[in-house]
């Protein structure tokens, strides 16, 4: 017994304090906080002892490395000469005050020694615990405002945050900056911790994944960071882009995926792009994130915009920030020359409520020009026009603004030409026929046609949405 001296106790929680102790000098801090201090002692209906691990891959880890020396101590300790079996939650259901034998007793073995937290904190302690992931308040369901090009992702982010039983996972959301990614993975985190308090929902963008994995590697606490996600019940991971092009933070991701999946846990996931157009990171993760559900969220029409910036200001309004509603002339102003992201219209809504306060209901249309100045894209200080947008785009595409007017229909030519037509309707005012002759004389409905098309291909496509972005870019300069 490695001269363990027997002793005559049959108090279980004397016990187990006592060889969670010695366990925990002879393992290491890292190993034991991950795998030995979530685990507890409980008795079963037989009165048999058995050490209850938060996941399979903490009980497969307890039964490899730990449970040989475990009962050793344990035995050398236990006066009845009981042995101790390791189970994972899933196996023995929830635990009951009836059958806990020890409830809290490592946590005070932990605190005496003075253990480090773990790497990332878990979160299941309902909302006072999520604001502490790092969730933003405001991004709930009721705040997130429904159009056509996100109702089927809303759809989806409820019946995950339902916890309903699901055929896809991991689900993947997809889609151009600044349209309503990182609101849905907060939803979703703030509704399944509302519907299900004990559960531990884990959100992290991925800039927060790689960093904190780094510094688990420099700290040599990796054991402690693999477990404090490996143990959640829902992982939400924003901006899976990031990841790309670091070896070792994808080989941890993807290590993690899949014990999660294998316990079935829920996971879910968001990037700029499907995981099919994800070049810079791992086949073998790329495919495991493709495996599941992938939904777009597509960039935002007008309509939604507008509702968007009226659901902004009503939230105002019902903080005292704002007195009415704005006419709708001035709302359709602010989206008309504010065509990036909702993100940013959301920007332009901030300073308008800011700059406007109570005389909100009462603004004109030049006055409310006036209150926003630079924000307002494309305001009397700056207005695109279609030619600037023709010679941007050819400039871009190594091409001649000519070609863009030709009646030539091939794809070198045809692509550009519906992206101009795209950004012609994002940064003026022009209608579809009025473009149309702006281009050589086509119908509206060749417009429409190429401005439907940039749209359905801007979540698909990373190599467009790069052109459109860096032209936006341009435009705005």
């Amino acid at each position: 017994m490695g001269g363990l001296a027997v002793t005559s106790m049959t108090d279980p929680d004397r016990i187990w304090t006592e060889a969670a102790g010695r366990l925990r000098a002879e393992i290491g801090e890292g190993p034991f906080s991950s795998y030995i201090a979530p685990s507890a002692v409980r008795a079963d209906g037989a009165g048999q002892l058995i050490l209850v691990t938060p996941t399979a891959y903490a009980r497969d880890w307890v039964r490899k490395n730990a449970l040989r020396r475990m009962n050793e101590l344990w035995l050398g300790l236990d006066g009845l000469s009981r042995r101790l079996e390791v189970r994972c939650r899933a196996e023995v259901g929830s635990p009951a005050p009836a059958t806990a034998v020890v409830q809290g007793v490592v946590d005070t073995v932990v605190a005496a020694a003075a253990i480090p937290a773990a790497t990332v904190a878990p979160v299941a302690d309902g909302a006072r615990a999520v604001r502490a992931a790092g969730l933003q308040e405001r991004l709930t369901f009721d705040s997130f405002v429904e159009g056509q090009g996100n109702a089927f992702a809303l759809a989806i982010a409820k019946q995950v945050a339902s916890w309903a039983d699901g055929h896809f996972n991991p689900v993947f959301f997809c889609g151009p900056y600044g349209y309503g990614k990182t609101h849905l993975l907060n939803a979703i985190a703030w509704e399944a911790q509302r519907l299900k308090p004990e559960a531990k929902v884990v959100y992290l963008t991925a800039e927060r994944f790689l960093s904190t994995f780094v510094r688990a590697m420099q700290d040599r606490s990796t054991a402690a960071f693999k477990e404090s996600l490996r143990s959640a019940d829902m992982l939400l991971l924003d901006d899976v882009q990031f990841v790309g092009g670091k070896a070792s933070t994808q080989e941890e991701l993807l290590s993690t995926l899949t014990a999660l999946i294998e316990d079935g846990k829920r996971i879910v996931l968001s990037a700029d792009r499907p995981p099919t157009a994800l070049s810079e990171v791992e086949p073998r993760l790329r495919s495991h994130l493709s495996a599941g559900l992938t939904c777009p969220v597509e960039p935002a029409d007008r309509a939604l915009k507008i509702a968007v910036a009226q659901n902004r200001l009503a939230a105002f309004a019902r903080m005292g920030v704002v007195q009415g509603e704005a006419p709708r002339e001035v709302l359709e102003q602010l989206v008309d020359r504010t065509p990036g992201s909702v993100r940013e219209l959301e920007g332009a809504v901030n300073t308008l409520a800011a700059a406007a306060g109570m005389r909100l209901a009462s603004l004109g249309v030049d006055e409310a020009a006036g209150l926003l100045g630079a924000a307002l894209r494309g305001g009397p200080e700056r207005r695109i026009t279609v030619d600037e947008i023709q010679k941007t785009v050819a400039e871009h595409f190594n091409m001649k603004q000519a070609d863009l007017l030709s009646e030539r229909r091939t794809r070198a030519i045809a692509r550009p030409r519906q992206i101009a037509m795209y950004l012609c309707k994002q940064h003026t005012t022009r209608s579809y026929p009025d473009i149309g002759r702006r281009f050589g004389g086509r119908d509206h409905t060749t417009v429409l046609h190429g401005v439907r098309k940039i749209e359905e291909l801007l979540p698909a496509d990373d190599q467009i949405a790069r052109d459109v972005e860096a032209l936006t870019r341009k435009l705005r300069g």
